[in-house]
Formats: C-alpha cells, structure tokens, sequence
C-alpha cells in the first residue's frame, strides 16, 4: 500500500485560510480519492492538458457559466469510475446546508477529475460515493498527508517505455506567502507516464528504472536517442490543486490554472501527452485583495506554478518504493 507522511509544520494546501483537505484510502488495493472543500465560498478555474481527461463538472467553471463559486473540488482513482466520488460529496454537502438555493432544493457545486490506477490490484475495488462521503467529512485544515494516501495511493511515474520499469508515485502539497499576507497553496497528485525531475538539477528523482534495477533509464534521454516507447500506455495523468486567498474572478482563477500547468512541463518529461489527462483547478478564497491588476495576476499565475511544482517533487519524495 505504500506510505502516508505527516508533518504538522510542513507547508501546505491548507495553510490557505479555510482551505480543509480530507482523503479516503482503500485498505484492498492502492487507490483513494482527495476531498477539497471550504469554510469561505471559492471562486474557480480549470486547465485541462493531455488526450485522455476525465472530470466532472468542469464545463461550469468555464468563464461564461453562470455558476460563479463552487463547494467542493474532488481528485479520484478509479478511472471513469472515481467519477462516483462526487454523488459522495454532494450528499454530504447537501446533509451540511451548503450549496446553491433553487428554490426548495439545495444543489451543491462539486467539480472533480480523475486518474487511471486500475492496473494494481483488483480493478473491482474503485472509489465511489462512499469514499467521497467519507473524505469530506474527515476534511480538515492540517497539513495534508502525502504519499500513498488519498487520489495518489495508486498512483506510478515512469511508463513510457513499460509498467514493468515504473515506481510510484504518490500525493504532495506544499505552499508560498509574501509578507503582505498572499498565500498560495497546491496539492499534486502524480501519476505520469514520464519521468519526475527536479527543476533545480534536472536529476531524475522519480520514474522508469533500468532493467536492473539500478538507476533510472532516463526517458528524455531514450527519446533523444529515438527509442520507441510500447503502446499503448495504461495508467495515467497528474491531478492538481492551487488554492490562494486571493481575490480573482473565474477568468482570473482560470488565467492562473494555465500558468500553474508550467509546473508539469518543468517537473514531468514528457507531460501532457495523449495518454495523460492532466488537470489542474484553481481555487480562490478572496481574503486578500490585490485590486485585480495584469502584473498581479501574473504573479500569482508565476508562484502557483513554482508551488505546485514544489508538490510535484513532494509526491514523489513522500511516496513509497
């Protein structure tokens, strides 16, 4: 099953203000799902990379919906059936007194997108509505537990040139603040058909191993040199989470989710490709104002790249071998 970390003072998703993070991880195979809800009403975005996505609900956060805030966001194993998860959150939201008001009824707005784990362990034990209950309702605002918890409890790097060289991969968070009280938080969970390396370095810190055993086999490198990977590529795509308090509207949140891709193409070789789904949303709780200014925005967009970037790296670094 891997491993779970927990450091209390580590930085985190969480540490932006009302930001609760719950996971739900499955005792039978490696595979979770993630739970991200608020105490503060979140404006959102998406960015959507790569040829095989699977979501739910992101049409909404598109700057011409009408929707304007969302309650809860959900990261999933499973494949398309994770896609359960969110039916999960819903009820538990709906239970709480917490959505939109149409008339008598009450309609939560829970947006989410999934990854493919189904090659470990027995594909009949996926995340459903259960799962998704269960991690909303455990959902709080200490530092998230990484590794194999949660949406990266069955998540694998490095399966471009075959599942049988790839390692896990796994979940991180991490966060960033300037001294005016902007935070910005992310949350990662990794299973890429590349390799993970660090941005610093550009040393591979997670990905295919040599056949050995030994070392990695460097898939940049293969390509370079014209190496054919196998096809086709089961089991993939990085799921992200930028949290920031913020006060950007969804054209703005969704500005942000573009930039903070840049962190994939930093951190994964090769990202985005057609057997990824990579799916990176934006949440912004709006504690801090920054009077919506271009250079403002930008900024933000640039740190949530470096941040999730930084969770990146902690997924694979917090992950089991």
């Amino acid at each position: 099953m891997g491993t779970q970390k927990t450091e209390p003072d580590r930085p985190s998703l969480t540490d932006v203000e009302g930001i609760r993070v719950g996971h739900f991880t499955y005792a039978g195979r490696p595979t979770g799902c993630t739970v991200i809800t608020s105490d503060l009403p979140m404006t959102a975005g998406v960015d959507v990379r790569g040829g095989a996505p699977g979501s739910r609900e992101t049409d909404l956060l598109k700057p011409e919906s009408t929707v304007a805030a969302v309650h809860a966001i959900f990261l999933a194993g499973g494949s398309a059936f994770g896609l359960d998860v969110g039916a999960g959150v819903v009820r538990y939201l709906e239970e709480k007194g917490i959505g939109y008001r149409m008339g008598n009824a009450l309609v939560p707005i829970v947006c989410g997108a999934i990854l493919f784990d189904l090659n470990l362990g027995d594909p009949q034990i996926r995340p459903d509505a259960h799962a998704g209950y269960d991690a909303a309702r455990t959902a709080g605002t200490g530092a998230v537990p990484e590794g194999n918890v949660g949406a990266g409890a069955g998540c694998t790097v490095g399966k471009l040139f075959g599942f049988e060289r790839a390692m896990k991969g796994g979940l991180g968070s991490w966060s960033w603040d300037r001294a005016d009280g902007l935070r910005i938080g992310a949350l990662a969970a990794v299973n890429a058909v590349g390799d993970v390396r660090d941005p610093a370095t550009g040393a591979v810190i997670a990905g295919a191993k040599k056949s050995d055993g030994a070392g990695f086999f460097d898939c940049l490198a293969q390509l370079r040199r014209g190496c054919r990977p196998e096809l086709p590529i089961a089991g993939n795509t990085v799921l992200g989470v930028v949290a920031t308090n913020a006060t950007l509207d969804k054209v703005n949140c969704t500005r942000v989710a573009r930039m903070a891709q840049d962190a994939l193409a930093r951190c994964i070789y090769p990202a985005h490709t057609l057997f990824d789904g990579d799916t990176i949303f934006v949440l912004a709780t709006g504690g801090h104002k920054i009077g919506g200014s271009a250079m403002e925005i930008s900024i933000i967009g640039a740190m949530a790249a470096d941040v999730l970037a930084s969770a990146i790296l902690r997924s694979c670094q917090a992950a089991g071998a």
